[in-house]
């Protein structure tokens, strides 16, 4: 997937999938292979945790944050930075782009696809099958059906990152596995990877994509 060739990177699924994570990480290694790379956060459907969170901890690996201005950084508003058109169109950049969750966020790449259809993109549909209504294969293929048509745009790769936190174990990611192969059978869209927390020793049926755990429990 990271293979020189694609330009956009664009992660959509369903609420609390894990797209974010996915989002961050995904930056972090393209930086370690290119030097302009820029993280672009759409997301206006869930104030909880959103890539511009981590604004100052990506200036500092000078990857480039691309969101709402400093005052409405934690509004609960429907903002779409004008920027974002111009880094998905840029050559010198590598663009990762946040997508809200469900349906409502996918909607906001209906307005971007004049400049999404011009360059060479992957979509990633990330599946975490212990959130709700994601635990089995109709449920994730109906999933993938609307949001695909909502954002007006076709997904190429199913991702893994299927976990319950820091109580996952080696069986809840192969489970994870297990159904979204079956998922890509009937849609005969590819499997991508498997994400696992940093630390974790994980072996499976798909690549694995070793990711460092953003979100903080409450507790």
């Amino acid at each position: 997937m990271f293979n020189g060739k694609t330009k956009l990177y664009l992660y959509v699924g369903m609420f609390g999938s894990g797209k974010t994570e996915l989002s961050l990480n995904t930056a972090i290694f393209l930086r370690e292979k290119q030097t302009h790379v820029a993280i672009a956060d759409i997301d206006i459907i869930s104030p909880y945790f959103r890539s511009r969170d981590e604004k100052s901890f990506l200036e500092e690996m000078q990857i480039k944050m691309v969101t709402v201005p400093e005052r409405y950084m934690h509004a609960d508003l429907p903002i779409i930075p004008p920027e974002v058109g111009g880094y998905i169109s840029n050559p010198d950049f590598l663009t990762v782009v946040d997508v809200g969750g469900n349906e409502d966020g996918a909607i906001v790449l209906g307005s971007l696809k004049n400049f999404i259809d011009k360059v060479e993109k992957s979509t990633f549909f990330v599946v975490n099958i212990f959130r709700p209504f994601s635990s089995t294969k109709s449920e994730i293929i109906s999933n993938i059906d609307r949001i695909s048509r909502t954002g007006k745009i076709k997904i190429d790769y199913l991702v893994n990152n299927s976990n319950v936190g820091s109580e996952t174990k080696f069986d809840d990611i192969k489970m994870g596995e297990e159904i979204l192969t079956e998922v890509s059978k009937e849609t005969s869209i590819p499997l991508a990877f498997t994400s696992v927390d940093q630390d974790m020793d994980y072996e499976g049926n798909l690549a694995v994509f070793k990711i460092k755990r953003f979100m903080k429990n409450p507790w």
